[in-house]
């Protein structure tokens, strides 16, 4: 009688799971051979730091922000901006291919200089050719600092 083969497929979770026994296999034997017989003894415990009441000042780095539906722009308010504490007008060009901006006002680089979540809505940008004669409206990005 001839023995008859069949190819079978595995799905993602069939698959992942196999990978996660097979690990849990490997680490198992590895952590067994690992457990025994040396004559070394256990490190001494480490003293726990001492509690510190002062809090840890300001990040005074360059903060950059995450911008929705990106392609190619960049938003970063320099530590000098933050430090300056003005209002800013941010270039986020980027490597995209147009220009658009991000207008923050002082008290929006305090907030942000301070750790405080700010949202800002760029410019709009201009409408572009679409290739086949049309133009593509300009849009406008969400921006997120902190």
């Amino acid at each position: 009688m001839a023995r008859e083969t069949t190819a079978t497929s595995l799905t993602r979770r069939e698959f992942n799971a196999a990978s996660v026994n097979a690990l849990f296999v490997g680490m198992t034997v590895w952590m067994s051979g690992c457990s025994g017989g040396g004559s070394s003894s256990p490190a001494s415990p480490t003293a726990a730091p001492t509690p510190t009441s002062t809090p840890a000042p300001a990040s005074t780095g360059d903060k950059s922000g995450a911008i929705a539906a990106n392609h190619g722009h960049s938003a970063t308010v320099t530590s000098a901006q933050l430090q300056a504490s003005g209002a800013v007008n941010l270039d986020i060009r980027g490597t995209a291919d147009h220009d658009q901006a991000v207008q923050l006002s002082a008290d929006q680089v305090r907030q942000i200089a301070a750790g405080t979540r700010v949202i800002q809505t760029s410019t709009q940008s201009a409408a572009t050719s679409d290739g086949y004669g049309g133009l593509t409206p300009g849009h406008t990005h969400s921006v997120t600092f902190n």
